[in-house]
């Protein structure tokens, strides 16, 4: 059971970091548009990002094969805080209070969820 729960972790872990390279390819290219969507998807930053996904979505089938749905999907929403966290901490975004408190919210769910 601890090894599902680790399964999840790097699942999260894959997928924030996968949405973290996206937003770095994108800021690089100036966002997409029309005349760069070529460019943004063959970006290495994008296929890096879409290569983190595939390797996440490896992860939650093996993840699903051992926790139940009611708690693996729920528990996933960490995913939301860690991705608030690296936007604060590396892409230096401005956090307002109602973010902060929604991922304490977030956190205190994934608390009561993973209670036994």
């Amino acid at each position: 059971m601890v090894a599902a729960y680790g399964l999840l972790l790097l699942n999260i872990m894959l997928l924030v970091a996968g949405q973290t390279v996206w937003k770095i390819g994108l800021d690089r290219l100036g966002g997409l548009h029309l005349h760069n969507a070529m460019q943004v998807l063959t970006s290495p930053w994008i296929v890096s990002g879409v290569f983190l996904y595939g390797l996440a979505t490896l992860l939650w089938l093996a993840v699903l094969s051992r926790l139940p749905l009611s708690t693996a999907y729920p528990l996933q929403s960490l995913a939301y805080v860690f991705a608030l966290l690296l936007a604060w901490l590396l892409f230096g975004e401005a956090i307002p209070p109602n973010r902060w408190i929604g991922a304490g919210i977030i956190l205190a769910g994934v608390f009561v969820i993973g209670m036994k």
